[in-house]
């Protein structure tokens, strides 16, 4: 059928003011130019909408039938130009934001929660996954915005700074470590660690490694679990210490003790990151959010 929108919205202002005239003058057209537009429409359709006469225009059960489906037209697309504008400056959307276990335990909670109250039509798909598989993820575009283990220096992305955390060692109530209020890394040479594996911990390792090594060893990794959780499970177990962020805390188990590490001054960096170059209202409202948010704004 050859009619559109535009013969939909002219119908609908003849079949309201049951006037022709009335019709042209609030559509901002010429009378006749309604008129051959009305006849068009019928001849499309093949029905009769309009009964007319020298003093009345009369809509037939035909034309009343076409008009409540026309209403429901002329709504559903208006609602659709709405969302469309909505999804282009940012309002409405899906957001795939990828994290780590230091992200989650420390300031991105807050950060989703903020967001979600400025932004009630977006909606957010987190994803749990270690930096590397994030970096991945997020350079074949199955993530929008990555937050992890930091820094992170990649061609193509941008990069703002989330949070720096102080490390801690945990152990067992039970160690003899757990009545102190501090120690210093190198008492930990001679310690059994629990830690993550190292392909999937990498990120962090490039913290850990080296300031294990300034302070004289190297940790020797006994037991090994995927997250913090796990990591926090197995040193509860006994199975030996662990040096975590202090967004540890955050996750604490019973029978678990916390303690600075008084001679590292270094910190862990969380990072949100994404790639320059893919940009939608959705995502830019997010990331201008999340830098207003930064330690570094």
């Amino acid at each position: 059928m050859k009619f559109g929108l535009r013969h939909i919205r002219y119908f609908i202002a003849v079949a309201e003011e049951l006037h022709f005239r009335r019709a042209a003058e609030r559509l901002g057209i010429a009378q006749p130019a309604l008129s051959r537009a009305i006849q068009h429409l019928e001849d499309e359709l093949g029905v009769t909408l309009f009964l007319r006469s020298n003093r009345h225009v009369t809509i037939t059960e035909a034309g009343k039938t076409f008009l409540q489906g026309s209403q429901g037209v002329m709504n559903a697309m208006e609602h659709t130009v709405n969302n469309t504008k909505q999804v282009h400056s940012g309002q409405i959307g899906i957001l795939r934001v990828g994290y780590t276990d230091f992200a989650i335990a420390g300031a991105l909670p807050n950060l989703l929660k903020g967001f979600r109250t400025q932004q009630a039509g977006v909606t957010l798909q987190p994803h749990h996954d270690v930096t590397t598989d994030q970096l991945l993820k997020l350079e074949a575009g199955m993530l929008d915005v990555g937050f992890v283990t930091g820094p992170v220096v990649k061609q193509g992305f941008e990069r703002c700074l989330i949070q720096k955390e102080r490390f801690v060692c945990v152990v067992h109530e039970s160690h003899p470590f757990s009545a102190r209020s501090s120690i210093q890394l190198e008492e930990l040479a001679h310690e059994d660690f629990v830690h993550g594996p190292a392909r999937d911990w990498e990120h962090f390792y490039y913290y850990l490694i080296p300031l294990c090594r300034r302070a004289g060893f190297v940790p020797r990794i006994v037991q090994e679990a995927y997250n913090s959780d796990g990591i926090l499970g197995l040193v509860a177990s006994g199975m030996g210490i662990t040096v975590l962020t202090e967004s540890a805390n955050n996750l604490a188990r019973p029978g678990l003790k916390s303690i600075p590490i008084s001679n590292v001054t270094e910190r862990l960096m969380t990072v949100a990151i994404w790639k320059s170059d893919v940009m939608n209202g959705v995502k830019k409202m997010f990331i201008d959010y999340i830098r207003s948010q930064s330690p570094e704004s």
